[in-house]
């Protein structure tokens, strides 16, 4: 899949590359973004969650960035290798093309590992072409001073925290803290960069030509390897496969754990505060992931979340708001502090930049159905759960039995106070309902008397008072009149009937409230408000939930025109962010996990439903 990105114009008069015009490549520890035009402009290293070394798309002047372009005017044209992540991107001259190969290669020892070796591989396929390239790192979010030791073709760059090395086959210079290098290809020629992490244990090592080819095969075999287990061949099967392949690279290898997104601060809305940071592991959003992976057929997946969810004892919690914390670090940790970048001014002068994520001390109930769902399908799909995992499951449940029905901070993590969620009400059904069905299917343990009064009064509740009359619809909170977007998962938990007339009315509200040609928003700010200044784009899982819910309601081709809108909004290399703006643009982090998931899951049922 290539697509022209001939006049794709940088914002803010040329600082700022729109979210869009990305690629993520990484070595299922860390990753980059690399611009259209030839520039990494996000970088953390060694790992998902570290401070950046490069992160020009959050300041274009303090971030840093890695430019590697063409000195002649070019159009330029990115695209994957097929079923891959190694990421190609041309530049087309009046004189000659060539290309950009950026990769990170993916390997099990240990100290090459810890390398997290990013390559840069410039090859000139016809003509001429003269290119430059500017390494300019700023470690620590840009606050962490750096030397320069230049030596040939390396250059050590050294800060308090990190050290990277870059090794070149063209020639490089000092220009103060950063390096420069300006050469030209003839057709057939080619150079490489490499930049290393190194340390007392990992040295610097030169990257020539044949060995970047070699791993370059060797990345290549290694995606394509892992994709082939893939049992999805429907109709939208590229699209499917680059969301698997996007959900891989966000798979932290060391701990099975699974971020929601790799960048920080993103804005929701350009110039507005709805400004986070994702790079941490959500209960809810990797739990659906794990859904989506059973689904394609890739249970070691599923396999290594569960051990991350079991070694770093997740479901024998005790905190303030129970068993479960909403988000965890990669390697398990629960303190994830919040701060503020103030030196750094935000993508577009979008701020404040956020580090950590203070939403970690807030209840919310749904992660509880969103984990035990997951754990009943890899106990069905998978492996069955060990009697360990089932005595802490039991546990959970047991804890949710007390504690179900009170308010919460739900699922989009309002910061406005608790309220009483359907949404939450719901998860905690399935919680329950899920559990009762390993149980059963199975012959374990459990209190299931309990259990099933517990689960009949949550259906009562949510019938009795999450359903207006007035409105005709389920509603956001018990006993109100505004509508939610994540009822949409009403029919696909099974909570009720997706021809239920009853839901039927509820989808014909949400579709004339909430849904903008198939772009779903989540809520109303003006209606529920939520502790934020401003509005939002449309949440793009919210509109792939809308498809699945219209393609088991029956309306096929309803569900299959708005599912084919829905893909024309994604990028140029088929990527989604979390959220669309009202011109189509694509807003908040990227490339976000809960999209990706969520368009499998459609794109399954859908193909399902059509035969």
């Amino acid at each position: 899949m290539a697509f022209d990105t001939t006049g794709s114009e940088q914002e803010d008069g040329g600082r700022y590359t729109p979210i869009s015009d990305h690629g993520l490549i990484g070595d299922l520890r860390t990753t980059a973004l690399v611009a259209a035009n030839g520039t990494i402009d996000w970088y953390c290293c060694p790992r998902f969650d570290a401070p950046s070394v490069f992160g020009s798309i959050l300041d274009a002047d303090r971030g840093g960035s890695f430019e590697l372009a063409a000195e002649v005017r070019t159009r330029t044209r990115q695209f994957y290798f097929p079923d891959t992540n190694v990421l190609i991107t041309r530049f087309f001259a009046a004189d000659g093309v060539a290309e950009i190969q950026d990769f990170m290669p993916v390997v099990d020892e240990s100290r090459e590992a810890a390398r997290h070796r990013l390559i840069r591989r410039v090859i000139c396929v016809r003509g001429t072409l003269p290119f430059r390239a500017r390494i300019a790192p700023r470690f620590g979010y840009g606050t962490e001073p750096h030397t320069l030791h230049l030596e040939g073709h390396t250059a050590v760059f050294r800060s308090p925290s990190l050290a990277l090395a870059l090794t070149a086959t063209a020639p490089l210079e000092a220009d103060g803290p950063d390096v420069r290098s300006h050469f030209k290809l003839l057709e057939g020629e080619s150079h490489v960069f490499a930049l290393d992490r190194i340390g007392d244990d990992v040295p610097p090592r030169a990257c020539p030509r044949v060995e970047a080819q070699e791993q370059a095969e060797a990345t290549v075999r290694f995606w394509r390897h892992w994709l082939a287990r893939s049992r999805y061949h429907g109709r939208w099967r590229e699209m499917v496969n680059r969301s698997a392949l996007v959900l891989k690279l966000l798979t932290y290898a060391p701990t099975g754990a699974i971020v929601a997104a790799p960048t920080t601060s993103l804005p929701e809305q350009i110039g507005g505060e709805r400004n986070w940071d994702y790079r941490y592991v959500w209960v809810r959003d990797a739990a659906f992931c794990v859904y989506a992976m059973l689904r394609l057929g890739f249970t070691s997946e599923a396999e290594a979340f569960m051990g991350f969810i079991s070694e770093r004892g997740i479901l024998r919690g005790s905190g303030e708001t129970g068993p479960l914390q909403i988000m965890y670090g990669i390697d398990g940790r629960t303190d994830l502090p919040e701060y503020e970048l103030p030196h750094l001014e935000g993508y577009l002068g979008s701020g404040p930049v956020r580090v950590g994520n203070a939403a970690t001390g807030q209840l919310q109930l749904d992660i509880y159905g969103a984990l035990i769902d997951s754990i009943y399908l890899y106990d069905k799909w998978g492996q069955p759960i060990s009697s360990d995992r089932w005595d802490e499951v039991g546990a959970v449940v047991d804890w949710l039995c007390e504690h179900w029905d009170q308010p919460d901070e739900g699922v989009w993590e309002t910061r406005a106070g608790r309220r009483n969620f359907v949404y939450s009400r719901l998860m905690c059904w399935v919680a329950l309902e899920r559990a009762m069905r390993m149980a059963n299917r199975r012959g374990l343990p459990a209190d299931l008397t309990r259990w099933r009064e517990s689960r009949d009064a949550i259906y009562r509740q949510i019938m009795r008072r999450g359903w207006s009359a007035d409105r005709g619809a389920f509603v956001q909170g018990l006993d109100d009149q505004v509508l939610d977007a994540s009822l949409l998962m009403m029919p696909l938990a099974k909570f009720v009937s997706p021809t239920d007339p009853k839901w039927l009315s509820t989808l014909d509200a949400l579709t004339t409230d909430l849904v903008s040609d198939s772009l779903v928003y989540r809520y109303d700010p003006t209606a529920s408000p939520d502790g934020l200044r401003g509005p939002e784009g449309t949440f793009s899982i919210c509109s792939f939930w809308y498809v699945e819910a219209l393609a088991r309601a029956g309306r096929l081709e309803e569900a299959r025109l708005a599912f084919e809108k829905m893909l024309t909004y994604a990028n140029h290399l088929g990527l989604f962010a979390e959220e669309i703006g009202p011109t189509g643009e694509q807003l908040g982090n990227f490339p976000q996990a809960f999209t990706h998931l969520s368009l499998i899951s459609a794109a399954f049922n859908l193909d399902r439903a059509l035969g």
